[in-house]
């Protein structure tokens, strides 16, 4: 438990920081600049012929890219209810340690985006990525745990040995 407890204190430290130096040192994007850094701070242009990184200050009120920005009440329920399904799933079901680091990740995440919402009413995102003239949208670090920890799951499932028989 005492690791469990480590774990997500330190996603969510790494997350909230991230945002609060967002939040109150970097200026607002706008989206009349549309070249790099647009409007934010470079970290490098032109990598591998084509990627650029800046980071950058967007609010977003809804979920991934915008979506449901009408709705914050109803998404802060929903991800309530998201998060403390899987951290009870998590706890009563999850036996493997490497699946476990993985449901956390995802938690944890979940988890910064929910406290956002009680700090500034929205989501704070800041990684500006683009690949090779795509401009991919913001992300925060909470984004990058609950992406990660989905990717991996995923990613073991398809790697399981296991086979559920086949019944005729």
């Amino acid at each position: 438990m005492k690791k469990v407890i480590l774990l997500l204190g330190t996603l969510l430290s790494i997350d909230m920081f991230s945002k609060y130096l967002t939040y109150w040192y970097v200026p607002k994007m706008l989206w009349m600049h549309s070249t790099y850094p647009y409007g934010g701070f470079g970290i490098f242009e032109d990598f591998l012929g084509g990627i650029s990184l800046s980071i950058n200050h967007v609010q977003n009120k809804g979920a991934a890219w915008g979506l449901f920005a009408q709705y914050t009440q109803q998404l802060f329920w929903l991800r309530a209810f998201v998060v403390l399904a899987l951290l009870l799933y998590t706890c009563l079901f999850v036996r493997a340690s490497t699946q476990k680091f993985f449901f956390l990740l995802i938690i944890g995440g979940a988890l910064g985006n929910i406290l956002d919402y009680f700090f500034y009413g929205l989501v704070i995102d800041m990684v500006h990525v683009n690949l090779w003239g795509y401009t991919f949208p913001l992300f925060n670090f909470a984004d990058i745990c609950i992406t990660l920890g989905i990717g991996f799951l995923c990613l073991l499932a398809a790697l399981e040995k296991k086979r559920c028989p086949v019944t005729q």
